[in-house]
């Protein structure tokens, strides 16, 4: 069975699939961030937010609901993590700290059933995908996406074995990469650690996506040549804009 998830379709397209980042576990924000013009796919964090996996059925259909793709982002690279993800539902994971070809390996088979991998059979709750048990198998390994985070020195010296390791994309960390580098964020090393992922990603023919704050910085990183690129947070959006609307009010 061919599933349709909207971010695969978009990478079809090689067309641009911006994003938003899901970290309050709230499926009302959730679906405002799903249906707002533009969004392909909405990060839930289970990383630094504060959504755990009972959250994340709830969470996988009211974001697939609204056309759009649910990644899972995991705490990391455990393959029970992965199971439960995509056994909600979930379009797709995103795995932190994926610094060797070993550990990016282990995230592939973990997401693929049987030859392909390991992953273990029960898809009873993946309405989410648009499919379940033995129709949502026939095509989960073709439509699942995996999305590895490169950011730590360490993968960025991998990079070209890990981008042959059976995934759909990478996905930068800018922030911790500037830090695990101990480099200035956009600095000469950080720049250029960034572009040498982007080009390693577009030469084996993967996606490239980096995390953004704002859609200025979005627009750039497209712009660079990057095809997947979150535009902003919930929690960022509410404290901007209760910061500026204050900002308007004297005496306070």
């Amino acid at each position: 069975m061919a599933l349709r998830f909207p971010l695969r379709q978009k990478f079809i397209a090689q067309a641009r699939a911006a994003g938003g980042w899901l970290t309050i576990p709230s499926t009302a924000i959730a679906r405002t961030i799903a249906l707002t013009k533009g969004v392909s796919w909405v990060v839930i964090d289970s990383e630094h937010g504060l959504i755990t996996d009972h959250h994340w059925y709830d969470l996988t259909n009211i974001i697939a609901a609204s056309g759009v793709s649910p990644l899972i982002r995991i705490p990391a690279e455990e393959p029970w993590m992965i199971k439960r993800a995509l056994d909600s539902g979930a379009h797709g994971i995103m795995v932190p700290m994926a610094n060797t070809p070993e550990i990016v390996r282990k995230i592939v088979q973990a997401s693929k059933y049987p030859p392909d991998g390991f992953r273990g059979y029960g898809p009873m709750f993946t309405h989410a995908a648009g499919a379940i048990n033995a129709d949502y198998k026939a095509g989960a390994n073709e439509n699942v996406i995996v999305a590895v985070q490169i950011e730590h020195p360490d993968a960025v010296a991998k990079i070209d074995e890990i981008v042959q390791e059976g995934i759909d994309a990478t996905f930068i960390g800018p922030f911790d990469l500037a830090v695990s580098m101990g480099v200035e964020f956009g600095g000469p090393e950080h720049r250029a650690a960034v572009a040498k992922i982007l080009e390693a990603t577009k030469k084996a023919g993967k996606v490239a996506g980096i995390f953004c704050l704002n859609g200025e910085q979005a627009e750039q990183r497209f712009k660079e040549g990057f095809d997947m690129v979150s535009v902003t947070t919930d929690i960022d959006t509410i404290y901007e804009g209760f910061a500026t609307a204050l900002g308007k009010v004297s005496k306070l």
